[in-house]
């Protein structure tokens, strides 16, 4: 059954010279449960259309569904819903707030959706220990190397226990190693938390290990090489 459904999606920006569209007519169905990697150039629109499905940027025509959810149908209040309940992501560059430790930035969106602190502390260790992270829990990210601020940032996307997990290359700034590790990880929480994961990526080991491979250019998507 399908999770994600995006019918004749458009989505432009405004410039100077007029609009520059980036997607055009585009079409996804993503099976619930799938693990989907997005390739292309850069500049291409990858990370439009994973910011267009999570609910964090408009778009001008087309429909877009994710469960039961019609994003075009939500007002703003919904959509910062939608995102907290049901999506998480996992961005290039972690994001995490430097004067949090590790543990308080895995906590962030339970904060959001009002849990209790004991919830909070509870779920966040736990999600820390599946990471690999649970010695690192009070250190604050400049204590961390590149690659365990990216787990702590995957258990971040993870704490509230989303549906949907948008990665946009989240191992574009980290080594091979590091990241074949990371790759590894996506992968086993994917299967292990019953996750449907895109994953907008140039990493080829990484797209390779996904269920489908679809590639973005022409500002429409095709299946990948």
């Amino acid at each position: 059954m399908p999770l994600i459904e995006v019918s004749g999606l458009v989505k432009a920006y405004p410039t100077p010279a007029g609009p520059l569209t980036v997607l055009q007519d585009l079409d996804l169905t993503v099976e619930s449960g799938e693990m989907v990697a997005i390739v292309g150039a850069s500049g291409v629109g990858k990370s439009t259309l994973l910011h267009v499905l999570g609910g964090l940027d408009p778009f001008d025509a087309g429909s877009v569904r994710v469960g039961d959810a019609d994003i075009g149908k939500l007002d703003d209040e919904a959509r910062v819903r939608f995102r907290n309940r049901h999506v998480g992501f996992v961005f290039q560059f972690h994001h995490l707030l430097p004067e949090f430790s590790a543990q308080e930035n895995v906590e962030i969106p339970l904060r959001i959706a009002n849990r209790s602190a004991a919830d909070r502390e509870s779920e966040a260790r736990a999600l820390l220990s599946r990471v690999g992270l649970a010695e690192r829990a009070p250190h604050r990210p400049g204590a961390l190397s590149g690659g365990e601020q990216q787990r702590v940032a995957v258990a971040r996307a993870l704490v509230g226990r989303p549906t949907l997990l948008l990665a946009d290359e989240p191992t574009g700034n980290l080594d091979e190693h590091t990241a074949a590790s990371l790759h590894d990880l996506l992968r086993d929480m994917h299967r292990d938390y019953g996750l449907t994961s895109i994953i907008a990526t140039h990493n080829s080991a990484l797209a390779s290990a996904c269920d489908r491979v679809l590639r973005l250019e022409g500002r429409r998507l095709r299946p990948g090489d």
